[in-house]
Parts: C-alpha cells; structure tokens; sequence
C-alpha cells in the first residue's frame, strides 16, 4: 500500500466479478458504458473480447474474469464496460474492462484500507493494492495499471485497429462520472 494513501481519503468505484466484490480509485476510471457489440481481433490474447468504437475510437475491451482466472463474462442486463485509463511506461492506455455489474461511487479513508492478503484470492495479490470492509463484504481495491503488464497493454494497443467504422455513441451506464 502506499503511504501516501495514509489518512487521505479516497473515492473508488465498486464493481462485481463472479459475486466478488472490487474497486478501482475513481481517478482511474473515466467513464462506465452498457455492454455493446465487441469487434473481435484475430489472435488477440484470449483475455481481450475486441474493441469497441467510443466516439470514433477504437478502445480495446478486456475481461477481467478471464485475466484473474475465471469464467467469461456472460452477457446480461447489468454487464457493463468501465472505461479507464492504465499507466504503461509513463503515458496512459485507455482500455475497457468487463465488469458483471457497477454498484456505487464510495469514500475510503487510507487507515481503512488494509494490505493484500498473501493467500485466499482468485487473483494474484501485486494486483491489489488493498482490502477493506464496505458494510458485511470485504471489497478487493485494485491496482489498474499492475493488473496488465507492459507487454500485454502493448499488445492490446497494437492489436486494436485505428480505423474502426463509427456506431452509435454510447451512453454513460453511471451518470456523474
């Protein structure tokens, strides 16, 4: 955990994967999109899904789920794309991550949030900057830009097409973000 988070409070976004809840720090996060139609992208690394066109760009879409272990993601009415922006070698990577369901924008001070566990997760702990309680259930924070190493944004940003056609904006899932 970083000392800097020490006592400064925070506000995360909290999100669902295969009923387990997780948070990213709000900075990272710059939208929150229904699920729309992925372009899917030949020999693209299996946790990319394609992707998407966001007002005339393409935006890679990963699944999380598969990136930490799990199932696909499986399409329903509160599956949703949070858009955010990973760190790779000092520039931002926009990128899509699948998510099952977005629940709510929350505060958390640093002294709440307690160091990764060293066992007992699906995924592995230099993803999580740290845990914490949000009323009965423990939420795992994540660490967006150690979740994807150099390597596979770089492939995820090579891989994705500049010239994908134009569809229909899409519209934010979360108003206020």
């Amino acid at each position: 955990m970083a000392e800097s988070d020490a006592g400064g409070v925070r506000q995360y976004l909290s999100f669902v994967l295969d009923d387990e809840l997780y948070a990213l720090d709000i900075s990272k996060v710059r939208e929150v999109l229904e699920f729309q139609s992925v372009t899917r992208i030949p020999r693209a690394p299996e946790f990319m899904r394609g992707v998407i066109n966001l007002r005339g760009h393409a935006v890679p879409v990963v699944d999380l789920r598969l990136k930490f272990g799990m199932q696909a993601t499986r399409q329903t009415v509160d599956t949703c794309v949070i858009i955010v922006e990973a760190a790779m070698e000092g520039e931002g990577v926009v990128l899509g991550a699948l998510a099952d369901s977005v629940r709510e924008v929350f505060e958390l001070a640093g002294e709440d949030i307690a160091p990764p566990p060293r066992m007992g997760t699906g995924i592995r702990a230099e993803f999580i900057h740290g845990m914490s309680k949000v009323g009965e259930r423990f939420i795992m924070i994540l660490d967006i830009d150690r979740v994807f190493s150099a390597q596979e944004l770089t492939a995820v940003a090579v891989e994705a097409p500049q010239d994908v056609p134009p569809t229909a904006a899409p519209e934010a899932a979360l108003a206020g973000l």
